[in-house]
């Protein structure tokens, strides 16, 4: 039965996703006005630029060119300075990739910017096990960086192979020691780690989960295999093909080891229960709204989603014409706007109705109305806890939320896949 409604609740999701990625090529491509300029924004910065490409990711991203990534972060500088001619303010910025240290002083030059010129209080960075070093982690630290998210995977060295991580990064030994030696370098230090690799057996995450209780690091993000159509050859010739009905084993084996010490920040994230402070994992959590900077980078404004080209030197060429980079964009309507919000906030593990339709200058009786047959299911199914009427809804079952969630990010990279391929065909 399980097992039923779990391919239920992805297949309505997988559905949902299309019709919000259904991008109007008429729409207006001006960057759309949000509900609060000067309120509790975020910006999500991309760095496309990788030293070489995992056969299973589908994110935005090239191989390592100087001349054109340093193009490229000049055009950055350029892109925030046009949200700030615009009367943008931002809290907090989420550099994401790609690889965003693969250029240091260039990324640094960004950060100097933002905090220049917004009133930035949170700056997370994404990098890889290369990275952790003094040269690349002294200078992120000294600049304010809070949250440091480092890209393992896996300790396994048959997965690092397989998936073409460990001729790059090394061994689990190696990233090991580089992850005790650095994690107190920032107030949260986040292990982005993986499940559901197809050769991924439940003896290899017992050892990477021993591995992670041992380091003991602040923040943990456990988050499944999401494979594009663009990467679903290249993963099933290195490692097999996926099975997501295995995910809910995978998924209650992290759960129960994790528990003890960590407590969930969202539905794949979990926080060191002796650490307060930690950043969250995903910002769509925290942020009701996000602007999205550089190629490739998705944003959510004011009810509108909106992509930038993906096209790196086009990307170049329209900031250096001093255009906007938006190529396409999505009205949403208010009902789908508080479908979103229901995904998203009980991603966080739970969802106040009250500040959403404060949010939308909404009465809270037609935000509960809407969302009523909705919250009635994942109470039925035992996915939220049944609470006194006007209480916030929490969430009892998270891995109801992982699906989701994989699904939703799983379209999103099949949306950057369809962008990349049009673009090109337009070349």
């Amino acid at each position: 039965m399980l097992r039923v409604i779990e391919n239920f609740i992805a297949f309505v999701v997988r559905k949902k996703n299309g019709d919000y990625l259904r991008f109007d090529p008429q729409a207006d491509c001006r960057l759309p006005d949000s509900c609060d300029k000067t309120g509790a924004l975020m910006m999500y910065v991309h760095i496309p630029f990788c030293e070489q490409l995992c056969n299973y990711c589908s994110f935005h991203k090239v191989e390592f060119d100087e001349g054109l990534a340093r193009d490229y972060f000049d055009a950055l500088k350029a892109e925030i300075l046009l949200y700030k001619r615009q009367n943008y303010n931002f809290r907090a910025a989420y550099f994401g990739g790609g690889t965003p240290t693969i250029l240091l002083p260039q990324l640094l030059e960004v950060i100097s910017l933002i905090k220049s010129v917004f009133d930035i209080a949170e700056i997370s960075v994404e990098t890889n096990p290369n990275h952790l070093t003094h040269e690349h982690l002294t200078p992120l630290q000294e600049i304010g960086v809070n949250r440091l998210s480092v890209g393992v995977q896996s300790f396994d060295d048959a997965i690092l192979q397989a998936s073409g991580r460990f001729h790059k990064y090394g061994g689990g030994t190696a990233i090991q020691a580089k992850i005790s030696q650095f994690s107190g370098y920032f107030p949260t230090f986040n292990v982005d780690m993986m499940f559901n690799f197809p050769n991924q057996t439940a003896e290899s995450l017992q050892q990477d989960l021993a591995i992670i209780q041992g380091l003991n690091v602040s923040q943990v993000t456990y988050y499944p295999l999401m494979v594009s159509a663009s990467t679903q050859k290249a993963v099933k010739k290195a490692m097999g093909t996926v099975n997501n009905q295995r995910g809910r084993l995978l998924y209650n084996m992290i759960t129960t080891a994790l528990q003890p010490n960590y407590y969930h920040g969202t539905a794949w994230c979990f926080n060191l229960k002796t650490n307060k402070n930690n950043l969250v994992d995903e910002y769509v959590i925290n942020y009701d709204e996000y602007a999205g900077i550089g190629s490739g980078a998705i944003g959510y404004l004011g009810g509108s989603v909106y992509a930038n080209t993906f096209n790196i030197p086009e990307y170049i060429s329209r900031i250096t014409r001093h255009e906007l980079p938006i190529i396409a964009r999505r009205n949403f309507t208010l009902n789908e706007q508080l479908l979103y919000d229901f995904l998203m906030k009980l991603f966080g593990m739970s969802l106040d109705l009250t500040a959403v339709a404060k949010y939308h200058k909404i009465s809270k009786s037609y935000a509960v109305a809407w969302l009523l047959p909705v919250v009635l299911f994942f109470m039925l199914i035992g996915g939220l806890k049944i609470q006194p009427p006007w209480r916030p809804l929490q969430l009892k079952n998270p891995y109801y939320w992982v699906i989701m969630m994989r699904e939703f990010f799983t379209s999103v990279n099949n949306f950057r896949d369809y962008c990349r391929a049009v673009e090109m065909s337009t070349d």
